[in-house]
């Protein structure tokens, strides 16, 4: 099938990056391919453009705000204060780094949790001399924590602004169900990551080792404009959301207000610190070229008749009810997930939940929020389920630490499903308590 064909060979273009071959440019081949062969349309280029331009502008804002306050010491400071909340104790460190990593996700999306946080806790850890058992249980935590914990917000990962989008969810009521159910979620993460590394954890470590947190702050006015800004953006999404103001115009409003503090434009530059060239060329503009083409090779499968598959399936999951329907819509896009990389994925369960016709809307619901779950979580399982961890891996191999695909896959096979079924458990639980009206 022409459909599935071009699909297949988009996604190996797209992990394997030949010669450096950027994964927009794979992206967008393939759609070519798909509009040349008549799998897609070019009535449906602006329909799956509709699905994509808030999340894909909102992931590009957010990234470009991260890499603008990293830029100014931010995440090193936080990082530095963590280490001596820790007290000279290994086992109280741990848990503090994967709380720290919880709430950067939260805000700051998962792709920037796991690879801003990750090289300034490697560099901490190589001051404080520990050993490489206990440097890679930290290492892990932090790529772990970065996916398992980014349900909380619409915000919080780029899967969960295309399923809100695409199914008109508000911020608000995204929210309600969603930040309970991250509380759990953090909760099995910690203690699913205590079980399997706790072991290898130093009891002590050098408190004198340790910079002072102010130390890492390389500019202030862009540092202290950080906490206001965040309470800022976070009220504007609770109040502008409902206006049906678009979350991209939201958040591209605060990183255009950081971006001119960091410039210093308002006074010629003076004391600035913060390279805006360096962030705006390290923001991740082919994510944009990307989300337009995938999803058009995405939606050349349901044109196929694919998704109308998947949808059979949701059917008779919904008929066994609500338990049945959520962990078998979260278990089966986790597994989706981890071979077809999360981005396809949630595109795929959302098209599928569309099409499942005679569904009740609370079971709809719980199928909507499963998907994301089951999207958010399943990467963990591959190294391919998302492009983020394909880069943390790269990063880590630049800084000198090397995981193989093969190890990766002995701890997320063995760490990712008690998690995931524990968070589809919890909103199974959770969502007929905040049911609507």
């Amino acid at each position: 099938m022409p459909a599935l064909a071009i699909f297949v060979l988009t996604l190996v273009l797209v992990i394997w990056q030949p010669r450096g071959l950027g994964i927009g440019w794979s992206a967008m081949g393939g759609a070519a391919l798909a509009l040349l062969t008549g799998v897609v349309g070019w009535a449906d280029v602006p329909v799956v453009w509709g699905i994509v331009w808030d999340a894909t502008f909102t992931f590009v804002a957010l990234i470009v705000i991260s890499l603008l306050l990293d830029e100014a010491g931010f995440f090193q400071w936080a990082a530095l204060h963590v280490a001596r909340w820790g007290g000279g104790r290994g086992r109280r460190l741990f848990p503090l780094v994967v709380l720290l990593g919880a709430v950067i996700a939260a805000f700051f999306a998962n792709d920037g949790a796991a690879l801003l946080l990750t090289p300034i806790v490697m560099a901490i850890l190589l001051r404080l001399d520990f050993p490489a058992g206990a440097t890679l249980a930290f290492i892990i935590a932090c790529g772990f924590v970065a996916d398992t914990t980014s349900l909380p917000l619409v915000i919080s990962n780029l899967v969960n602004i295309v399923s809100a989008n695409y199914f008109g969810i508000g911020f608000d009521r995204y929210a309600a169900v969603m930040v309970p159910v991250n509380l759990v979620a953090l909760a099995a993460t910690l203690a699913v990551l205590w079980a399997y590394y706790g072991r290898q954890l130093p009891a002590r470590y050098r408190m004198d080792a340790l910079e002072a947190p102010g130390s890492a702050i390389r500019d202030p006015l862009v540092f202290r404009a950080a906490f206001p800004l965040l309470g800022l953006l976070l009220l504007a999404y609770f109040v502008l959301a409902p206006l049906g103001v678009p979350v991209a115009a939201v958040t591209g409003a605060a990183a255009l207000l950081l971006l001119l503090l960091a410039g210093r434009w308002h006074r010629g530059g003076a004391g600035r610190v913060v390279s805006v060239r360096k962030v705006l060329g390290g923001a991740p503009w082919q994510i944009v070229v990307f989300s337009l083409g995938m999803y058009l090779v995405v939606y050349g499968l349901r044109n196929a008749g694919l998704t109308g598959q998947l949808a059979a399936a949701l059917q008779w999951l919904a008929g066994h009810g609500l338990w049945a329907a959520t962990l078998g819509t979260g278990l089966g896009a986790a597994l989706l997930s981890s071979v077809m990389n999360n981005m396809p994925g949630v595109l795929v369960g959302a098209l599928a939940i569309e099409q499942a016709a005679g569904i009740p809307p609370a079971i709809r619901e719980a199928m909507i929020y499963a998907n994301v779950i089951g999207c958010d979580l399943g990467p963990k399982l591959t190294p391919i389920g998302s492009l983020a961890t394909l880069l943390w891996l790269h990063v880590l191999a630049r800084k000198g630490t090397t995981i193989s695909w093969g190890q990766y896959m002995k701890v997320g096979l063995v760490i990712t499903p008690p998690v995931l079924l524990v968070v589809l458990a919890a909103l199974a639980l959770w969502l007929p308590v905040v049911a609507p009206g």
